[in-house]
């Protein structure tokens, strides 16, 4: 791990998000209503991979970060989770695992036997979204098809 690849990663991932998440809190008190944010962190900010220091805890900071929004905005009737997928076929996951033999680091530890799609990504997100989970707050939804069990 660099300073660079660490610094980058640490202001990637909670830093900017805390920015885009006060502007949308802000915007949900002005109109005063309720509302759901929901932040995409990683499988990885739980059970990290060898070369992956910086990019966990990256990671583990947006599951603190969410746990903290959750407590202070959770007055204003704003729900803060965070969605912790497996590695998920995007193109740049293609890019890096698309080889089966380089994914078995997580295939091999999946219980459902495959890694995620956008889709389960995109639907558990959705879910945090809705009113259907309008007592969730300050959680993190593994989205690891078991990884972590």
């Amino acid at each position: 791990m660099t300073q660079d690849s660490f610094d980058r990663y640490i202001s990637y991932n909670p830093v900017i998000s805390l920015n885009v998440l006060q502007i949308v809190a802000r915007q949900i008190i002005a109109r005063g209503v309720s509302g759901s944010i929901v932040n995409v962190s990683s499988q990885l900010s739980q059970s990290p991979l060898k070369n992956s220091g910086a990019y966990s805890a990256g990671k583990a900071a947006m599951d603190m970060l969410t746990k903290v929004m959750a407590l202070e905005l959770g007055p204003q009737k704003i729900r803060v989770n965070s969605v912790n997928p497996t590695l998920v076929m995007t193109r740049l996951g293609l890019k890096h695992f698309g080889d089966p033999e380089k994914a078995t680091v997580f295939t091999s530890r999946i219980v459902l036997g495959r890694l995620a799609e956008v889709d389960d990504v995109t639907n558990s997100i959705l879910f945090l979204l809705s009113d259907k989970s309008a007592m969730i707050t300050g959680s993190r939804l593994n989205v690891d098809g078991g990884y972590l069990i």
